[in-house]
């Protein structure tokens, strides 16, 4: 069986029919069901299309410094997959007409707004890599170039997975909740994946 299959169904899942998704939040929930600016499921929109944009370049980085077919399709499929999703997310803030940008820190929808101060050197949100990890990645290859991207995608996996339960259990439009249910089924997947790939490797998570 190949490695990356149930990553790629999981996010065939999650993505089915995006534009009926979309449309169930404007649609289907009515007037009413429209969340303010400072509620978590804008703020999780906001965030998460921030913390998906940094997986998708950190992907298609790797896939120019390696010829691993495995790795380079496991960041093919992370890289679709969150694109697509981030898409999503910044077309619901759109027909919320909400601002895809806040005044306030990032995760503020999840209490942590003081993390942001924190944020060594770009990471402002769990899991994210800091500038240097990223100028890092860009200059390794082969092997050594798949080991650091699996060792940063895991910490980044592991943060979107805190992120996206935040808003299962604090989210209230019914379309966004599931979403990032899947996100959280995906993701735990794939760090379980990209846990046996470094060992292939000789190597661990961080």
């Amino acid at each position: 069986m190949r490695k990356a299959g149930p990553i790629a169904a999981a996010a065939a899942l999650a993505l089915v029919g995006a534009g009926a998704l979309t449309y169930a939040v404007a649609g289907d929930e009515g007037a009413d069901g429209v969340p303010s600016a400072g509620s978590a499921d804008a703020g999780f929109a906001r965030d998460m299309a921030v913390h998906h944009q940094q997986a998708v370049e950190m992907s298609y980085v790797v896939r120019d410094r390696t010829r691993d077919e495995e790795v380079r399709r496991l960041a093919y499929d992370i890289a679709q997959t969150q694109a697509n999703q981030r898409g999503m997310m910044l077309g619901w803030l759109d027909l919320w007409e909400l601002p895809k940008v806040s005044a306030d820190p990032p995760m503020t929808w999840m209490g942590m707004g003081d993390r942001a101060a924190d944020g060594e050197d770009g990471a402002l949100m769990p899991g994210m890599a800091t500038r240097a990890e990223m100028e890092r990645l860009g200059k390794l290859n082969g092997k050594q170039a798949e080991i650091f991207f699996l060792q940063l995608m895991t910490d980044h996996h592991k943060g979107g997975v805190h992120m996206a339960q935040g808003c299962v259990d604090m989210c209230e439009v019914g379309v966004e909740k599931r979403l990032a249910r899947g996100m959280v089924e995906a993701q735990r997947s794939e760090i379980e994946l990209m846990a046996g790939m470094l060992r292939e490797r000789g190597a661990a998570p961080r």
